[in-house]
């Protein structure tokens, strides 16, 4: 009996909130498959991924060898940048930037079925609610 009152504690948390969720999901959804926000945060991760790998570290390296002369620290150039160290491709924002579009159009097809299904889902986390009640007053007898 315990395993499954366990069981049905997820159902009851999602059973509460699914009105308001469902609202949040259809808008999360929309703005996920649209075309203009999906470049917007492409070109976000692109911008940031490839400011990042231009970052400077020569001085973080030099810091770190001072602290452990023997570190692979100290081999590092004082004018390199983060992708040159790491070895990073030159397109890897670009790709990470495709792979954020593709993310966010497949995040937005899950947030469209999950808000379908939301009153099914519902639904049916009432009826294992009110069975779990009557199997709950069934054992107490």
């Amino acid at each position: 009996m315990r395993r499954w009152t366990l069981a049905m504690l997820p159902l009851l948390a999602i059973a509460a909130p699914i009105p308001a969720q469902a609202a949040d999901v259809r808008d999360a959804a929309e703005a996920l498959t649209d075309p203009v926000e999906s470049d917007r945060m492409a070109s976000t991760v692109t911008a940031l991924v490839d400011a990042l790998m231009r970052t400077n570290i020569g001085p973080l390296a030099e810091a770190i060898a001072r602290v452990d002369p023997e570190s692979d620290a100290a081999y590092i150039p004082p004018d390199a940048t983060l992708g040159e160290v790491t070895g990073t491709d030159p397109d890897y924002g670009r790709r990470l930037g495709g792979d954020v579009r593709a993310t966010s159009r497949m995040a937005g097809h899950l947030a469209t079925a999950a808000a379908a299904y939301a009153p099914v889902l519902k639904e049916m986390a009432r009826d294992m609610a009110a069975q779990w009640e009557r199997e709950r007053d069934a054992a107490r007898r």
